[in-house]
């Protein structure tokens, strides 16, 4: 049996891949029948030994190859010498994949996992119909709402459909933390329903809309609001040095945001390439990278590497580190 699992939600795809081996048999006993492959180093005689050999205490042989079809992802350009020299071996080693892969034995299942490849991948288009595929993209918007409220019930909660509209927003589609922020959720609402109020003491995202906040007043040299920001945020129980990475990381973000909009990406493809699941960090890092210039971003940045640099050598305390940092920048 052959199975392709594939796409960026590997929350879903983690959980398809546990229903598979539910399906084969006890777990405990296929644990001794099991075995990952990274596809990108694997040779087909690892892959020829790994299949053909006979399960040991279950009934079938387990095996998972990850990044297979990754690494037949259509490349750039490079040196055509070098670039034919390579096609000619890949396309070697892909009609002997194709043609193993298509008749690997009764006994084994064979499951290929990948998260970034397109739907265009040649290995992909070879083998969808002699496996069962199963596609797993970034949920959004309606779909990630609906996921939301069936796993608050799931957990054995209920929530209000604000609440859910403001948790999408926070914490976006990355499924594993949304999953963690949900069961905290249910545990600290103890049986009531969910209310945005819950969601803004608990979840750790909350914090990052301030955050995005005192960034803005930083960058707009409005000191007093900035200064009013970090202290609500102290008082929240952040501390300096989470606040020195946030406020870096958002720069940071800020600049590759920049770089990727000159190039001509599209929103979706920004947001794919800064790894940001939260619709809020997306939208206002993209909002952020079209208002400010990019001299002020990396004037700021300069200073975070400064205020980095005295709390690490014990010149300043972290929170005088930072108001320093906000008066300096606001001048």
């Amino acid at each position: 049996m052959l199975y392709i699992l594939w796409g960026q939600d590997d929350f879903s795809l983690s959980q398809a891949l546990e229903e598979i081996k539910r399906g084969i048999g006890d777990q405990t006993v296929l644990l001794a029948d099991t075995t990952t492959l990274d596809g990108q180093q694997m040779t087909l005689d690892q892959l020829k030994t790994v299949c053909e050999t006979f399960p040991f205490m279950a009934g079938r042989r387990l095996v998972i190859v990850k990044g297979l079809l990754e690494r037949f992802e259509p490349k750039g350009k490079s040196r055509r010498q070098k670039r034919n020299a390579q096609l000619i071996n890949q396309q070697s080693e892909f009609k002997s994949l194709v043609d193993y892969v298509s008749r690997i034995p009764d006994s084994t299942t064979l499951v290929l996992i990948d998260n970034v490849i397109t739907s265009r991948n040649p290995l992909l288009k070879e083998l969808s119909d002699k496996a069962e595929v199963r596609y797993f993209p970034l949920l959004r918007d309606t779909e990630l709402r609906q996921w939301v409220q069936q796993r608050v019930t799931q957990e054995g909660g209920s929530i209000s459909p604000r609440t859910v509209d403001l948790l999408v927003k926070l914490v976006g589609g990355n499924l594993w933390i949304m999953s963690s922020e949900i069961n905290k959720l249910v545990t600290f609402a103890s049986g009531r329903r969910i209310e945005e109020e819950d969601v803004k003491m608990i979840v750790s995202y909350a914090r990052q809309t301030n955050v995005f906040a005192m960034v803005d007043t930083i960058l707009e040299f409005k000191a007093g609001e900035a200064e009013r920001w970090l202290e609500q945020l102290l008082q929240k129980g952040a501390t300096p040095a989470y606040l020195l990475v946030m406020l870096s990381r958002q720069v940071q973000m800020i600049v590759r945001a920049k770089e990727l909009r000159s190039q001509g990406k599209s929103k979706i493809d920004i947001q794919n390439r800064l790894g940001l699941t939260s619709e809020f960090a997306w939208r206002k890092t993209l909002e952020q990278a079209d208002r400010y210039p990019l001299e002020r971003i990396k004037e700021v940045y300069r200073k975070l590497l400064e205020a980095d640099l005295s709390i690490k050598t014990g010149k300043y305390d972290g929170g005088l580190a930072l108001n320093i940092l906000i008066a300096e920048l606001c001048r």
